[in-house]
Parts: structure tokens; sequence; C-alpha cells
């Protein structure tokens, strides 16, 4: 007897108190046609069993915790699990998926003169602060001097 699982239940539970109108997608249809073919989307396997979560959704969710710089675990629910979208992104960067989809939309913009390349901005949260003043000058100094 061959069992496919095309309707397996979500292993989540829905979401019964959030908003009832769905955020809008990081990728629009657009854009998504664009890097469609970069990400792969295996067919449900003859011997059964559950069926893979569309790249698309994963992208989203992967999309969701990059822009927001949240931890995996705060994924909402409208997205697949947690672990489901960290191990696509593993897959897509060791493969380079994940760059040449991202080469692929820069050069989009870049074509549609979207894009200020005179522009740059750093984010210094990798860098260490330094805390007081420097160790040439110590509080007592600085108040001698007064």
């Amino acid at each position: 007897m061959k069992i496919t699982l095309l309707l397996w239940p979500p292993r989540r539970r829905p979401n019964r108190t959030g908003s009832r109108t769905a955020p809008k997608p990081f990728v629009n249809d657009t854009q998504w046609l664009l890097i469609e073919d970069l990400f792969p989307h295996p067919p449900v396997s003859r011997l059964g069993g559950r069926p893979r979560v569309p790249p698309r959704e994963c992208l989203e969710g992967v999309l969701w915790v990059l822009k927001t710089g949240a931890r995996w675990q705060d994924l909402p629910e409208r997205y697949p699990s947690p672990t489901t979208c960290w191990r696509r992104l593993r897959d897509w960067t060791r493969s380079g998926i994940f760059v040449e989809a991202w080469r692929r939309l820069l050069g989009e913009l870049d074509g549609l003169k979207q894009v200020d390349w005179e522009e740059a901005i750093g984010d210094g949260t990798f860098s260490p602060s330094k805390k007081g003043a420097p160790t040439s000058a110590t509080a007592s100094e600085a108040r001698a001097h007064a």
C-alpha cells in the first residue's frame, strides 16, 4: 500500500489571534520569477513521506529574520518552521544559490537605475565600543585641570 502525504497537516498550530490581513511579501511575484529557477523544489518521493516546504515560503522566512535581526526561534507562525528556514539558508549559502539570487535582483535594480553606487552605509555593531576616556587620561587628572 503506497501512501503519499500531500495533505499532511501542518505541525504548527494555526495563528488565530493575529491580523486577518496577510503581510506583504519581501519578494514580489516579478522578483520571484527572476530567481525562481535557482531554488530547487524536488517532487514528492514515490516512497511517500512529508512533502518539502516550497522554497519561496522558506525564502520569505529567511528574509524576515535577516530584516528584523530577530532570533530564528522568534520566526512568526506564518512562515515555515525556524529549523526548516535555517537549513535551507545553510544549503543555499553553501551551494551559492543565495548569492546568485542576490546578484540577479541587484542587477535588475541597477538596470532600473535604482541603486546609488556613490552611497554606502556601514554598521559598527561588530566592533567593540570603547568605554570611558582613553587610558592616557584618568578621571582624577581631568578634574585637576578643570
